[in-house]
């Protein structure tokens, strides 16, 4: 875990958004740290654990929904909470459906999800899609683009979506992400070491 002083000399340096892969991690450092960053959380979600993911005032977007049941148990909770607006997320696609990794894998089961999402979770605001590619193959990245383009021809009120995210890119890969088309790439190796 990175302590919280690192977290915070990069908040006093302009950075206002920042990421978080483990459930205890993020709800043990976002009351230690400024009310007003928007927390993203980028981790797998078990449903027991949505909320304790939820309680965080500040959570701005959650990245890593991959099913339907996450999504029914997000809003259900932002609903209890009250929450004011909804909920951001991001739908994690696993373009070479590895068995390691999360996310939807097909056309059909992302069309299925986010029109999920659209009709039954009014809580949340779909806002793109987030993929872990396979290290150094840009394939993953490329096929975004695909995704995205299925996604606007089913759905077209997504093109008002203004950003449709794609977040994509690590540390070891961000420069080549930014080049196709990210809108946020996750780079706390670089910035804070390896855990």
């Amino acid at each position: 875990m990175k302590p919280v002083e690192m977290i915070k000399e990069c908040y006093d340096a302009g950075q206002k958004h920042f990421g978080e892969n483990y459930v205890a991690q993020l709800i043990e450092k976002a009351p230690e740290l400024p009310d007003d960053i928007s927390w993203h959380f980028i981790g797998a979600i078990q449903s027991n654990k949505v909320k304790q993911i939820v309680s965080v005032p500040n959570l701005f977007m959650v990245e890593s929904v991959e099913r339907a049941k996450i999504a029914t148990a997000l809003n259900k909770e932002i609903e209890n909470i009250q929450r004011k607006e909804p909920l951001r997320v991001l739908v994690q696609v696993n373009p070479a459906g590895e068995e390691t990794k999360s996310g939807v894998s097909s056309n059909e089961s992302l069309i299925e999800l986010v029109d999920h999402i659209q009709e039954k979770c009014k809580n949340l605001r779909f806002s793109g899609l987030m993929v872990i590619g396979r290290p150094g193959v840009l394939k993953d990245m490329d096929m975004m683009k695909d995704y995205k383009t299925v996604l606007l021809e089913k759905f077209p009120n997504l093109k008002e979506l203004n950003p449709f995210e794609l977040s994509m890119g690590m540390s070891g890969d961000y420069e080549e992400a930014i080049q196709r088309g990210s809108t946020n790439v996750r780079v706390g190796s670089t910035i804070f070491g390896a855990r």
